[in-house]
């Protein structure tokens, strides 16, 4: 977290230098910025015109593989939002949105609880994605397979699918 400055981003961009200041002024506001791009990421959906559980896997398989840096930002943001303040509220916001999304597809899929459902295949995603980049479950992260098997678990269990 201590390498994301404004030099440091124009330098990984291959902007002249002081130009990432010029639309972050502080580190606080880079920081902002850059939690929103993450969200901005987290909810580009990958293609899928299967099942929702394909969907979901497909998901939480591009976060474990080709999302890996990004998803391994969001977990240093989400600790540093735990002692700065001023990023909670950004970062629950980001956190807010993907949930509403979720409650939105669950409750297309036949949801009778779209909110607490939500709420389910979301921790099982960030568990899951976690575990297999920051956990033990990285020794063998779940591969496409095993994901799809798990969502329609996760989905049978809540009624849906």
């Amino acid at each position: 977290m201590r390498g994301l400055t404004h030099r440091a981003v124009d330098r990984a961009a291959g902007l002249p230098v002081g130009s990432t200041s010029y639309y972050a002024r502080t580190r606080a506001a880079l920081l902002e910025l850059t939690i929103g791009r993450i969200v901005v990421l987290d909810q580009a959906a990958p293609a899928s015109s299967g099942s929702l559980a394909e969907f979901i896997a497909g998901y939480a398989f591009e976060a474990i593989t080709k999302g890996r840096t990004r998803m391994l930002a969001r977990y240093e943001f989400a600790l540093e939002a735990t002692r700065r303040p001023e990023l909670r509220a950004v970062y629950d916001e980001g956190g807010l949105q993907i949930r509403r999304h979720a409650a939105a597809v669950l409750e297309a899929a036949g949801s009778t609880d779209p909110s607490r459902h939500a709420r389910i295949v979301v921790d099982w995603m960030e568990g899951t994605i976690f575990g297999a980049l920051a956990g033990t479950g990285s020794l063998a992260p779940p591969g496409l397979a095993e994901l799809v098997a798990s969502a329609r678990e996760i989905l049978a269990g809540i009624g849906v699918g």
